[in-house]
């Protein structure tokens, strides 16, 4: 089909960069970026280590807290970076796949101490296993301190450990509730209140160590509930080993793979999601016991993956096309890209609750938002000097302009109100 190469550039990706050569199979232009390793990961970050020690700093000298403090100054060049690397990514179907994942194994702003290591959560735990096994990506998720402080299980003691019979502390719940509820089985599974106790008592002594180097995962058998739990029907020893043995049962689960599925066609085709598309990539998820790879190839491959785009872009990836689409050089850029955004509703790193931001069009465009987004677009042209709407637009819609949005282009009254009639368009609003 003659629109596929900006399909897929929309659907799938973060709309097309300025005038970049148009894939001549769309098809294995997304199956190529899943090859090898993550380019973005190829310029070193902050790691979880060093967010840890600069916090673990402002906790001993509360004079370094605001806007100068080693954690903030470690929260905005890591943020920096991530918009830098995605206004430019040649691999944008691999960079969408990490914000899906990072969405889905939310970790937020809301709970300030994460500001110090949300950067390297997306880096060390989400990134580096897109294209391998979920299993891998729960245990990375459920080690990694971001997600430890988010649901507090660093404070989450078993009663009749050491440490609990001592300070007479008990169980926090919240990381296991939502490992259940969001990131795996779901309530579909017809788990129970026990079954969350049991698999809260499981993940005592998943901890971290912030003071002392090593600084990161820390497992303290002092803190762990003795004994053998039952999540499920399931039988798990005491100590890691038994915590390892839970998440990996968990994350196998045909109620796990249904649940992705769901929400990886909710994300890319279609706010309700087609059965017989789930059916397609649960089969793939099952089969290949979890490998994330295979799923995200068969998305591509899904008929209902190429029907007309209706997805309403959140506002994130809405400016990011924009910006991408326009090209400009560095010193006509937004000044702050992420306020931008935040005042578009959707704040980078601050969902809401642990279930992230929510992939459908009822929350996005509402006429509230449109407006927002028309008026931002209005006051961004401005920047765009000489730039021709009608161009833009066929080289980063193409055949998905409609012949309704053509004309307003060109019928526009002068070259602002053209431009702004593009970006705010109907087709621009969806991937």
């Amino acid at each position: 089909m003659q629109s596929q190469p900006h399909h897929a550039l929309n659907r799938f990706g973060l709309g097309r960069k300025g005038d970049e050569p148009l894939p001549s199979d769309p098809q294995g232009w997304l199956a190529r970026q899943l090859d090898g390793p993550d380019p973005a990961l190829a310029t070193p970050g902050v790691s979880v280590a060093d967010g840890l020690a600069a916090l673990q700093e402002e906790r001993e000298n509360k004079e370094l807290r605001g806007k100068q403090s080693p954690v903030a100054q470690i929260f905005l060049r890591e943020r920096g970076a991530l918009f830098n690397q995605l206004l430019i990514s040649d691999t944008p179907f691999r960079d969408r796949l990490a914000l899906f994942w990072y969405n889905h194994f939310t970790v937020s702003l809301r709970r300030g101490e994460c500001t110090a290591v949300v950067n390297a959560f997306i880096r060390e735990a989400i990134r580096p296993h897109v294209t391998g096994r979920f299993t891998d990506m729960v245990m990375a998720v459920m080690r990694h301190p971001a997600m430890l402080l988010y649901l507090d299980n660093a404070q989450s003691f078993g009663p009749d450990s050491p440490f609990g019979q001592r300070q007479h502390k008990g169980l926090n719940e919240n990381l296991a509730r939502e490992c259940m509820e969001l990131h795996t089985v779901t309530p579909a599974a017809g788990y129970t209140q026990a079954d969350v106790t049991s698999f809260a008592k499981i993940l005592t002594g998943w901890s971290l160590e912030m003071k002392t180097a090593p600084r990161g995962f820390r497992y303290r058998p002092q803190t762990h509930e003795p004994g053998e739990q039952v999540v499920m029907g399931q039988r798990f020893p005491e100590g890691e080993a038994g915590g390892v043995a839970a998440l990996t049962w968990l994350s196998m689960h045909p109620s796990t793979y249904h649940n992705l599925a769901m929400k990886l066609v909710r994300h890319f085709v279609a706010d309700d999601p087609p059965p017989a598309a789930v059916a397609r990539i649960e089969a793939v998820l099952n089969r290949t016991r979890g490998d994330l790879k295979a799923a995200s190839l068969e998305l591509t491959r899904l008929p209902e993956a190429w029907q007309p785009l209706s997805k309403v872009r959140a506002p994130v990836e809405y400016v990011l096309a924009v910006l991408r689409a326009t090209n400009l050089p560095v010193d006509k850029m937004p000044s702050d890209v992420p306020g931008l955004i935040a005042a578009l509703g959707q704040p980078l790193y601050a969902a809401p609750l642990p279930n992230g931001w929510p992939d459908a069009a009822s929350e996005w465009a509402g006429s509230e938002a449109l407006l927002r987004r028309i008026d931002w677009v209005h006051d961004f042209t401005a920047r765009l000097g000489g730039m021709d709407a009608e161009a833009l637009g066929e080289m980063a819609l193409g055949p998905l302009l409609s012949a309704s949005t053509r004309d307003a282009v060109r019928l526009a009254g002068d070259r602002r109100d053209a431009l702004t009639l593009l970006l705010a368009s109907p087709e621009f609003q969806r991937r």
